[in-house]
């Protein structure tokens, strides 16, 4: 596995996410131009709605995502392990910073990290992973989480949030638009207008599910890769194997706060598990996790 290669991946995932971004932001705004009787209106409205939105998400996503998980910054001596832990492995890793570290007061055994680069980065655990993990359990863990900053996971993910969220509330806003009865470019000649306005509705109905897809086809690949990488990091894949065994166990899995639009950033689903939950789960299994770090 080449590291560099990877990091390199992301880095041009970005870019494409960013466009198609953009893209989709200047789409749904000719539909909802097209729903109100202006082209220029709904353009203009979608590009200052969606660069207000994407500057927010960059600039103060992770700080609201800390926010909404309840997570404090932890402190010494109470989490002096866990500190010194991130400290060790962000300068195994070569990080140019030391993530902030945070805890999130919850029994659920989890995880994740956050931020827009290596040097706007955070960790976060649950209380119940520091509870119930052994030390090296705990460093394979952590490793994991490093390695999703250090390959620029984080960044990849952050824009595939805001992408789908994005797309989300502008969809909705058409729905709404056309339930109150806009003033749409409908006229029996313009098929252009009515050609986008099908489009439009389909898009907005369907956005939710689109959202779950597009995560789901970023959100595995990285886990695999973060498990790998991690596990090279501490040199002892079986560290972050037995934690995995262990957040597998975990009789109630459901982290507090969690929601739809951060579960892709945990390492194991913060959501109990269920057929339905697994089919749509930004992770892949589990044991299909441990066994690939077994055989490392």
């Amino acid at each position: 596995m080449d590291i560099y290669k990877e990091i390199s991946s992301n880095q041009r995932r970005t870019v494409a996410l960013t466009i198609l971004f953009f893209a989709l932001v200047i789409f749904l705004g000719l539909v909802l131009g097209t729903v109100w009787g202006s082209s220029y209106f709904g353009l203009g409205l979608a590009a200052v709605i969606g660069s207000v939105y994407f500057l927010f998400s960059w600039y103060g996503g992770s700080r609201a995502i800390l926010t909404m998980m309840r997570a404090k910054e932890a402190a010494k001596p109470q989490h002096t392990y866990l500190i010194n832990t991130v400290e060790g492995l962000a300068i195994a890793a070569g990080l140019p910073k030391t993530p902030k570290v945070y805890v999130i007061d919850d029994s659920a055994l989890n995880a994740f990290a956050t931020g827009r680069d290596p040097q706007h980065a955070a960790v976060t655990v649950t209380t119940g992973l520091l509870q119930k993990l052994t030390k090296l359990e705990l460093e394979g863990v952590i490793a994991h989480e490093i390695s999703h900053i250090k390959n620029y996971d984080i960044r990849v993910m952050m824009l595939a949030a805001v992408m789908v969220g994005m797309t989300v509330l502008l969809s909705d806003f058409i729905l709404r638009s056309l339930w109150i009865g806009g003033h749409g470019e409908r006229k029996e000649g313009n098929q252009l207008g009515l050609l986008l306005l099908v489009v439009g509705i389909a898009l907005a109905i369907l956005a939710p599910l689109i959202g779950e897809l597009i995560k789901l086809a970023i959100s595995r690949k990285r886990e695999f890769l973060a498990d790998a990488s991690g596990a090279l990091l501490t040199r002892y894949p079986k560290g972050l194997a037995d934690a995995l065994k262990k957040i597998k166990g975990d009789p109630d899995p459901l982290v507090d706060y969690a929601n739809r639009a951060t579960a892709h950033l945990f390492i194991s689903s913060p959501f109990r598990r269920g057929a339905w939950n697994s089919v749509f789960s930004t992770h892949p299994s589990i044991d299909e996790r441990i066994k690939k770090l077994e055989g490392m």
